[in-house]
Protein backbone atom coordinates (compact mmCIF):
# COMPACT_ATOMS: atom_id res chain seq x y z
CA UNK A 1 0.00 0.00 0.00
CA UNK A 2 2.99 2.40 0.67
CA UNK A 3 4.39 1.78 -3.53
CA UNK A 4 0.60 2.77 -4.32
CA UNK A 5 0.14 5.51 -2.57
CA UNK A 6 3.68 6.98 -3.39
CA UNK A 7 2.78 6.09 -7.09
CA UNK A 8 -0.36 8.16 -6.60
CA UNK A 9 1.67 10.73 -5.52
CA UNK A 10 4.03 10.47 -8.79
CA UNK A 11 1.22 11.09 -11.18
CA UNK A 12 0.88 14.55 -9.91
CA UNK A 13 4.29 15.50 -10.96
CA UNK A 14 6.09 14.56 -8.07
CA UNK A 15 9.39 13.32 -8.65
CA UNK A 16 10.35 12.94 -5.36
CA UNK A 17 7.34 10.51 -4.98
CA UNK A 18 9.30 8.28 -7.88
CA UNK A 19 12.22 8.45 -5.66
CA UNK A 20 10.78 7.36 -3.24
CA UNK A 21 8.81 4.40 -4.84
CA UNK A 22 12.22 3.38 -6.72
CA UNK A 23 14.11 3.40 -3.60
CA UNK A 24 11.04 1.12 -1.94
CA UNK A 25 11.72 -1.04 -5.05
CA UNK A 26 15.05 -1.78 -4.09
CA UNK A 27 15.15 -2.25 -0.49
CA UNK A 28 12.59 -5.12 -0.89
CA UNK A 29 14.30 -6.33 -3.84
CA UNK A 30 16.97 -8.58 -2.06
CA UNK A 31 14.21 -10.25 0.48
CA UNK A 32 11.87 -10.46 -2.50
CA UNK A 33 10.55 -13.41 -4.73
CA UNK A 34 11.96 -13.08 -8.64
CA UNK A 35 8.12 -12.36 -9.00
CA UNK A 36 8.26 -9.69 -7.00
CA UNK A 37 10.97 -8.04 -7.86
CA UNK A 38 9.61 -7.88 -11.96
CA UNK A 39 6.13 -6.41 -10.18
CA UNK A 40 7.86 -3.60 -7.77
CA UNK A 41 10.10 -3.02 -11.24
CA UNK A 42 7.04 -2.60 -13.55
CA UNK A 43 5.60 -0.29 -11.09
CA UNK A 44 8.63 1.67 -11.49
CA UNK A 45 8.90 1.73 -15.04
CA UNK A 46 5.35 2.94 -15.35
CA UNK A 47 5.90 5.64 -12.95
CA UNK A 48 9.00 6.72 -15.09
CA UNK A 49 6.88 6.95 -18.11
CA UNK A 50 3.81 8.95 -16.95
CA UNK A 51 6.23 11.37 -15.79
CA UNK A 52 7.84 11.57 -19.22
CA UNK A 53 4.19 11.73 -20.55
CA UNK A 54 3.34 14.96 -17.98
CA UNK A 55 6.53 16.73 -19.34
CA UNK A 56 5.90 16.06 -22.48
CA UNK A 57 1.99 17.58 -22.54
CA UNK A 58 3.33 20.65 -20.26
CA UNK A 59 5.63 21.41 -22.92
CA UNK A 60 3.40 20.81 -26.43
CA UNK A 61 0.91 23.19 -27.76
CA UNK A 62 -2.98 21.99 -27.30
CA UNK A 63 -5.19 21.51 -29.53
CA UNK A 64 -8.18 21.73 -27.83
CA UNK A 65 -11.62 20.00 -29.59
CA UNK A 66 -13.82 22.57 -30.23
CA UNK A 67 -13.38 24.21 -27.07
CA UNK A 68 -12.59 27.71 -26.05
CA UNK A 69 -9.70 27.82 -23.07
CA UNK A 70 -9.39 31.03 -20.70
CA UNK A 71 -5.83 30.58 -18.81
CA UNK A 72 -6.55 31.92 -15.17
CA UNK A 73 -3.85 33.53 -13.29
CA UNK A 74 -2.57 35.69 -16.21
CA UNK A 75 -1.56 32.34 -17.99
CA UNK A 76 0.37 29.18 -17.86
CA UNK A 77 1.32 28.61 -14.39
CA UNK A 78 3.88 26.05 -12.59
CA UNK A 79 6.89 26.40 -10.23
CA UNK A 80 9.43 28.32 -12.65
CA UNK A 81 6.47 30.73 -13.96
CA UNK A 82 4.66 33.27 -11.96
CA UNK A 83 1.03 33.96 -11.75
CA UNK A 84 0.50 37.28 -14.22
CA UNK A 85 3.67 37.58 -15.18
CA UNK A 86 4.84 37.52 -18.75
CA UNK A 87 5.94 34.16 -19.06
CA UNK A 88 3.04 32.85 -18.03
CA UNK A 89 1.42 34.76 -20.45
CA UNK A 90 3.67 33.95 -23.62
CA UNK A 91 3.50 30.16 -22.25
CA UNK A 92 -0.24 30.40 -22.73
CA UNK A 93 -0.09 32.19 -26.65
CA UNK A 94 2.81 29.32 -27.03
CA UNK A 95 0.03 26.36 -25.31
CA UNK A 96 -2.69 27.54 -27.51
CA UNK A 97 -5.32 29.39 -25.57
CA UNK A 98 -8.07 31.24 -26.60
CA UNK A 99 -7.76 34.32 -23.54
CA UNK A 100 -5.86 34.67 -20.27
CA UNK A 101 -7.81 36.06 -17.33
CA UNK A 102 -5.77 39.35 -15.74
CA UNK A 103 -6.06 40.65 -12.27
CA UNK A 104 -6.31 44.04 -12.04
CA UNK A 105 -5.22 46.65 -9.66
CA UNK A 106 -3.90 50.00 -8.93
CA UNK A 107 -0.65 51.75 -7.27
CA UNK A 108 -1.21 54.39 -5.14
CA UNK A 109 -0.45 56.84 -8.12
CA UNK A 110 -2.76 55.51 -10.19
CA UNK A 111 -1.12 53.39 -12.36
CA UNK A 112 -2.81 50.19 -13.75
CA UNK A 113 -0.88 47.02 -12.16
CA UNK A 114 -1.26 43.12 -13.46
CA UNK A 115 -1.60 41.51 -9.59
CA UNK A 116 -3.82 39.29 -7.54
CA UNK A 117 -3.20 39.67 -4.10
CA UNK A 118 -4.00 42.74 -2.14
CA UNK A 119 -0.07 42.42 -1.01
CA UNK A 120 3.26 41.31 -2.10
CA UNK A 121 3.41 38.77 0.20
CA UNK A 122 3.74 35.80 -2.51
CA UNK A 123 6.18 36.22 -4.37
CA UNK A 124 7.94 38.98 -3.04
CA UNK A 125 7.75 38.54 0.68
CA UNK A 126 6.30 42.26 1.37
CA UNK A 127 3.24 42.50 3.73
CA UNK A 128 2.29 46.11 2.19
CA UNK A 129 -1.07 46.87 0.51
CA UNK A 130 -0.65 47.05 -3.27
CA UNK A 131 -2.60 50.57 -3.40
CA UNK A 132 -0.30 51.88 -0.78
CA UNK A 133 2.79 51.19 -3.02
CA UNK A 134 3.79 53.23 -6.17
CA UNK A 135 4.17 52.63 -9.15
CA UNK A 136 8.25 53.10 -9.19
CA UNK A 137 8.77 51.42 -6.00
CA UNK A 138 6.82 48.10 -7.43
CA UNK A 139 9.19 47.90 -10.40
CA UNK A 140 12.02 47.38 -7.37
CA UNK A 141 10.69 44.31 -6.21
CA UNK A 142 11.74 41.09 -7.63
CA UNK A 143 9.88 37.78 -6.92
CA UNK A 144 11.11 34.49 -5.73
CA UNK A 145 10.79 33.21 -9.30
CA UNK A 146 12.75 35.88 -10.99
CA UNK A 147 9.27 37.26 -11.82
CA UNK A 148 8.49 41.33 -11.38
CA UNK A 149 5.13 43.68 -11.29
CA UNK A 150 3.97 44.39 -14.88
CA UNK A 151 2.01 47.00 -15.88
CA UNK A 152 -1.24 46.55 -17.62
CA UNK A 153 -0.01 48.40 -20.40
CA UNK A 154 3.24 45.76 -20.72
CA UNK A 155 0.33 42.88 -20.57
CA UNK A 156 -2.19 44.35 -22.78
CA UNK A 157 0.86 45.13 -25.61
CA UNK A 158 2.36 42.03 -25.38
CA UNK A 159 -1.14 39.86 -25.80
CA UNK A 160 -2.65 42.28 -28.57
CA UNK A 161 -2.56 40.35 -31.83
CA UNK A 162 -2.11 36.82 -30.06
CA UNK A 163 -4.68 35.93 -27.44
CA UNK A 164 -8.37 37.66 -25.87
CA UNK A 165 -8.14 38.36 -22.23
CA UNK A 166 -10.49 38.59 -19.57
CA UNK A 167 -10.51 41.15 -16.88
CA UNK A 168 -11.12 39.99 -13.03
CA UNK A 169 -11.41 44.01 -11.65
CA UNK A 170 -9.99 44.02 -8.10
CA UNK A 171 -9.99 47.66 -7.30
CA UNK A 172 -12.96 48.88 -5.39
CA UNK A 173 -15.24 51.65 -5.73
CA UNK A 174 -17.19 53.25 -8.59
CA UNK A 175 -14.62 55.94 -9.15
CA UNK A 176 -15.73 56.91 -12.79
CA UNK A 177 -12.77 58.37 -14.33
CA UNK A 178 -11.07 55.60 -13.85
CA UNK A 179 -13.10 53.25 -14.99
CA UNK A 180 -13.09 55.43 -18.29
CA UNK A 181 -9.15 55.08 -18.51
CA UNK A 182 -9.70 51.53 -18.30
CA UNK A 183 -12.23 50.88 -20.72
CA UNK A 184 -10.42 53.32 -23.27
CA UNK A 185 -6.63 51.75 -22.19
CA UNK A 186 -8.91 48.55 -23.49
CA UNK A 187 -9.77 49.81 -26.64
CA UNK A 188 -6.40 51.03 -27.16
CA UNK A 189 -4.41 47.81 -27.30
CA UNK A 190 -8.20 46.11 -29.35
CA UNK A 191 -9.07 44.39 -26.27
CA UNK A 192 -12.66 46.01 -25.79
CA UNK A 193 -14.77 44.42 -28.59
CA UNK A 194 -14.53 40.85 -27.45
CA UNK A 195 -13.14 41.68 -23.75
CA UNK A 196 -14.80 39.51 -20.51
CA UNK A 197 -14.63 41.18 -17.26
CA UNK A 198 -15.66 39.65 -13.72
CA UNK A 199 -16.13 43.51 -12.12
CA UNK A 200 -17.08 44.28 -8.67
CA UNK A 201 -20.98 45.26 -7.60
CA UNK A 202 -19.92 49.03 -7.05
CA UNK A 203 -18.67 49.13 -11.05
CA UNK A 204 -21.63 46.96 -12.62
CA UNK A 205 -23.70 50.03 -13.44
CA UNK A 206 -20.60 51.74 -15.24
CA UNK A 207 -19.07 48.88 -17.14
CA UNK A 208 -22.47 47.51 -18.11
CA UNK A 209 -22.69 47.64 -22.32
CA UNK A 210 -19.68 48.51 -22.29
CA UNK A 211 -17.33 45.29 -21.45
CA UNK A 212 -19.21 41.87 -21.36
CA UNK A 213 -20.00 40.88 -17.74
CA UNK A 214 -19.77 37.80 -15.61
CA UNK A 215 -22.76 37.11 -13.78
CA UNK A 216 -24.86 33.92 -12.17
CA UNK A 217 -28.02 32.44 -13.53
CA UNK A 218 -30.31 34.41 -11.32
CA UNK A 219 -28.52 37.65 -12.08
CA UNK A 220 -28.98 36.93 -15.85
CA UNK A 221 -32.80 36.71 -15.40
CA UNK A 222 -32.44 39.57 -12.95
CA UNK A 223 -31.02 41.49 -15.88
CA UNK A 224 -32.91 40.59 -18.48
CA UNK A 225 -36.01 42.54 -16.27
CA UNK A 226 -34.01 45.84 -17.26
CA UNK A 227 -34.99 47.95 -20.23
CA UNK A 228 -31.49 48.46 -21.39
CA UNK A 229 -30.99 44.25 -21.25
CA UNK A 230 -28.93 43.00 -24.28
CA UNK A 231 -27.51 39.64 -24.27
CA UNK A 232 -23.99 40.97 -25.36
CA UNK A 233 -23.42 42.80 -22.18
CA UNK A 234 -22.98 39.58 -20.17
CA UNK A 235 -22.22 36.11 -19.56
CA UNK A 236 -22.97 32.96 -17.91
CA UNK A 237 -20.16 31.97 -15.61
CA UNK A 238 -19.62 29.11 -13.16
CA UNK A 239 -18.27 26.39 -11.54
CA UNK A 240 -21.38 24.61 -11.50
CA UNK A 241 -23.65 24.86 -14.69
CA UNK A 242 -26.27 22.13 -15.44
CA UNK A 243 -27.38 20.90 -18.88
CA UNK A 244 -30.70 23.16 -18.69
CA UNK A 245 -28.51 26.41 -17.60
CA UNK A 246 -26.59 25.54 -20.91
CA UNK A 247 -29.65 25.21 -23.00
CA UNK A 248 -31.32 28.30 -21.40
CA UNK A 249 -28.64 30.25 -22.13
CA UNK A 250 -28.73 29.25 -25.79
CA UNK A 251 -32.11 30.15 -26.30
CA UNK A 252 -31.67 33.81 -24.75
CA UNK A 253 -27.98 34.29 -26.76
CA UNK A 254 -26.02 34.22 -23.32
CA UNK A 255 -22.47 32.79 -23.50
CA UNK A 256 -21.53 30.67 -21.62
CA UNK A 257 -18.09 30.11 -19.16
CA UNK A 258 -17.51 27.10 -16.65
CA UNK A 259 -15.24 27.30 -14.33
CA UNK A 260 -12.22 25.12 -12.96
CA UNK A 261 -10.01 26.93 -10.43
CA UNK A 262 -7.14 24.61 -8.23
CA UNK A 263 -8.13 26.80 -4.66
CA UNK A 264 -11.94 25.79 -5.10
CA UNK A 265 -10.57 21.54 -5.54
CA UNK A 266 -10.45 20.44 -1.60
CA UNK A 267 -7.86 17.85 -1.56
CA UNK A 268 -6.81 15.82 -5.04
CA UNK A 269 -7.28 18.73 -7.18
CA UNK A 270 -6.62 16.65 -10.28
CA UNK A 271 -9.19 14.38 -9.75
CA UNK A 272 -11.66 16.48 -8.67
CA UNK A 273 -10.46 19.07 -11.94
CA UNK A 274 -10.92 15.69 -13.88
CA UNK A 275 -14.76 15.18 -12.44
CA UNK A 276 -15.47 18.76 -12.94
CA UNK A 277 -14.41 18.87 -16.18
CA UNK A 278 -16.68 15.63 -17.14
CA UNK A 279 -19.38 17.34 -15.38
CA UNK A 280 -19.43 20.75 -17.03
CA UNK A 281 -18.57 18.54 -20.95
CA UNK A 282 -21.44 16.77 -20.01
CA UNK A 283 -23.72 19.26 -19.57
CA UNK A 284 -22.78 21.04 -22.89
CA UNK A 285 -20.10 23.81 -21.79
CA UNK A 286 -17.75 24.51 -24.33
CA UNK A 287 -15.53 27.40 -23.54
CA UNK A 288 -13.66 26.79 -19.89
CA UNK A 289 -11.66 29.80 -17.73
CA UNK A 290 -9.15 26.83 -15.90
CA UNK A 291 -5.40 27.07 -14.50
CA UNK A 292 -3.44 25.40 -16.49
CA UNK A 293 -2.60 22.09 -14.84
CA UNK A 294 -6.46 21.18 -16.18
CA UNK A 295 -5.65 21.59 -19.96
CA UNK A 296 -4.98 18.19 -20.22
CA UNK A 297 -8.99 17.61 -19.75
CA UNK A 298 -9.69 19.17 -22.88
CA UNK A 299 -6.65 17.76 -25.53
Amino acid sequence: MEDVELLKRMQKGDERAFAGAKAAANSRADGCMGRMVKLHNRYVSLALLLLGTLRLQAQARIEPQGYGLIAHRGGVVDNTTAENSLEALKKAIERGYDRVEIDVRMSKDSVFIVHHDRNFIRYYGLDKPVDQLTWSAMQKLKGNLGNRVHSLEEILSAARGHIKVMVDLKIPGNDTLLHARLIHMLAQYGMLADGMMIGTEASTDFYRGKIALSCTRQQLEDNMLRPDYHPSHYYLFSGQITADDVKWAARHGIPVVGVINAWAQRGDAMTKGADAAKALLAAGVRTFQIDSMFDVFFL
